[in-house]
């Protein structure tokens, strides 16, 4: 059978493991345009965008494993995984619309094709629709993990949008707002994949709290790249976050350790108030300042730090080729470039 093959082969990176599961990754694809299927013609147009338009499916791929991992192979997986995907494009549909982007990965975004109404309602769309296939499993636990995470990504981009601009935002709480927009909904992928295989409280609150760490780490470390990628890489403009106001570890960790001095002109910088400043201009300052004082090694060295309490999370689970490829997923989100 294909799971036993795979068993008898180890997966040892990140492109192998999207490789090795590329025929569960299109299915997921296909449950996805399931998902945005409407009379209303805007939804499935919108819906074919999104999904031509590329990705890795990472947080399905969270699901599948997990679920692997417990011991669990059947369809359901599949269908799950697609509900969470759906949730993660209603919420990438609703914050582009918020942050005025106009790229994602690389391609227009919906709301800049078909305006913002239309960008939104979709959204509500497909959040209410992949809830709705989602009640079928007639499962608790995974409605209450569902709900939970798509009320804390709500909350978290609240949250965000609530300090927008604010130096004095402190880590605490700037790790607050990265666990609940991107580190809940990749915990509940991990906690359904443990429910579908019925290992009991313990093993899904390790899988949860792996999801939960892992995603922190990789927002942590979305919001390095933004200091220090080139557009074409990671398909969206550099300094996006500054621009947006976004207060995010570079910027927490430099007020920390610059000279009283360097911390007023970044206050200034942050708030609005340096003249009228390009954001160029102010990148090249802060780029300088990050230099000076390793900001940009000591922030990854903080999403290294989950990643690691992500692995240990899951040493519960005996080694199996299924916990090695949620270790490579890990460290992902160190060592990919978008």
């Amino acid at each position: 059978m294909k799971a036993a093959k795979k068993a008898q082969e180890p997966i040892c990176d990140a492109n192998g493991v999207f490789s090795a599961y590329s025929e569960e990754l299109g299915k997921v694809e296909a449950e996805l345009l399931n998902l945005f299927e409407s009379s209303a013609f805007m939804i499935p147009a919108i819906g074919h965008h999104i999904v031509s338009s590329g990705g890795k499916r990472l947080r399905p791929l969270f699901l599948i494993l997990s679920a692997e991992l417990c011991g669990y192979s059947g369809y359901d997986r599949i269908v799950l995984a697609s509900i969470i995907e759906a949730i993660h494009t209603a919420s990438l549909l609703h914050d582009d619309v918020v942050d005025m982007a106009e790229l994602r990965r690389g391609q227009p975004t919906a709301h800049s094709i078909w305006g913002n109404q239309i960008a939104v309602l979709v959204g509500d769309f497909l959040y209410s629709n992949a809830l709705r296939v989602a009640v079928n499993q007639e499962s608790q636990k995974i409605m209450e993990a569902l709900s939970e995470a798509t009320t804390r990504m709500t909350e978290g981009e609240l949250l965000q949008l609530s300090r927008i601009g604010d130096p004095e935002v402190k880590e605490v709480e700037y790790l607050a707002i990265i666990s609940a927009k991107t580190g809940a909904l990749i915990s509940a992928a991990c906690r359904i994949g443990a429910i579908l295989g019925g290992k009991g409280r313990r093993y899904e609150e390790a899988l949860s709290s792996f999801g939960m760490k892992t995603g922190m780490a990789f927002q942590m470390a979305d919001d390095i790249l933004d200091y220090m990628s080139e557009e074409s890489e990671i398909g969206k403009k550099l300094g996006k976050d500054l621009d947006e106001g976004k207060i995010t570890m570079p910027l927490i960790h430099l007020l920390q350790v610059c000279n009283d001095v360097e911390q007023k002109e970044v206050r200034k910088l942050l708030t609005g108030h340096d003249g009228g400043m390009a954001n160029e201009h102010r990148l090249q300052r802060l780029g300088f300042l990050f230099r000076k004082y390793s900001v940009i090694d000591e922030s990854m060295k903080r999403a290294r730090g989950l990643v690691e309490e992500a692995k240990e999370a899951i040493k519960i689970f005996e080694p199996s080729p299924s916990r090695e490829a949620l270790i490579c997923l890990s460290d992902y989100a160190l060592h990919r470039s978008s």
